[in-house]
């Protein structure tokens, strides 16, 4: 079983200097749940090499078992730290596709070319495809195989206008995640702020926040078990 988890590149957060990049909890969460579950995990990233980590992600008081057993585990440091470009795996096969989430993907991963041929080709093909927080940002120039919209009709999520509005970057970001699902078509489902919330589209598994990565990820899991 092998999985290709995609990150970030994009280290800025808009205009204001201030960094940003892809969240801690959302990608070592995941990454535990296919590495226990037996997958080979590949690593990748527009520019390949280290990504940028979002540092609020890094503070005291958003660790977890997760982000702890990362910081413990100098294989999976040294993976992160050389990913691979995006552009020379993307075409390999892979049993799913996990995008983790984090200011970041909204300003490079929803723009790039090979990220977005990923996602379309991933979808088209029914090889599931998970993506949580602000990753469904990346779906905007998806496109399903009629030319619309990839997300025009499905039942997905992702973080909510609440969510932004409470960590002050609504008017920083290029666009709010929510807001372009629905304008997409999407038919956008939500939870409570903050709470585990994690739906599914056939192939396509959108989670809300950072809550919901490790809950993203087994449901993930789930879709490669035999039927």
């Amino acid at each position: 079983m092998k999985i290709l988890m995609v990150l970030t590149s994009h280290s800025t957060l808009g205009d204001t200097g201030k960094p940003t990049g892809f969240w801690l909890e959302e990608f070592a969460a995941p990454y535990y749940a296919f590495v226990d579950g037996g997958a080979d995990v590949v690593l990748a990233s527009p520019a390949g090499g280290a990504p940028p980590l979002d540092p609020a992600s890094d503070g005291d008081d958003a660790q977890t078992d997760a982000t702890r057993r990362f910081k413990e585990d100098a294989a999976a440091q040294q993976a992160l730290a050389a990913t691979h470009k995006l552009a020379e795996v993307a075409n390999d096969r892979y049993d799913a596709v996990f995008y983790p989430g984090g200011h970041g993907p909204l300003w490079d991963l929803t723009e790039d070319r090979d990220s977005i041929d990923l996602i379309e080709r991933s979808y088209g093909q029914g090889t599931p495809l998970g993506l949580v927080c602000h990753a469904p940002g990346v779906l905007r120039h998806a496109k399903n195989a009629s030319g619309g919209p990839l997300v025009h009709g499905l039942k997905v999520t992702g973080f909510t206008n609440t969510e932004e509005d409470a960590v002050g970057l609504s008017e920083i970001v290029p666009f709010k995640v929510e807001d372009m699902l629905v304008d997409n078509g999407g038919n956008f489902s939500r939870g409570d702020d903050w709470a585990s919330h994690v739906v599914v589209a056939g192939n396509l598994v959108t989670g809300q926040n950072p809550g919901s990565s490790a809950s993203a990820a087994r449901t993930l899991l789930a879709q490669l078990q035999p039927k």
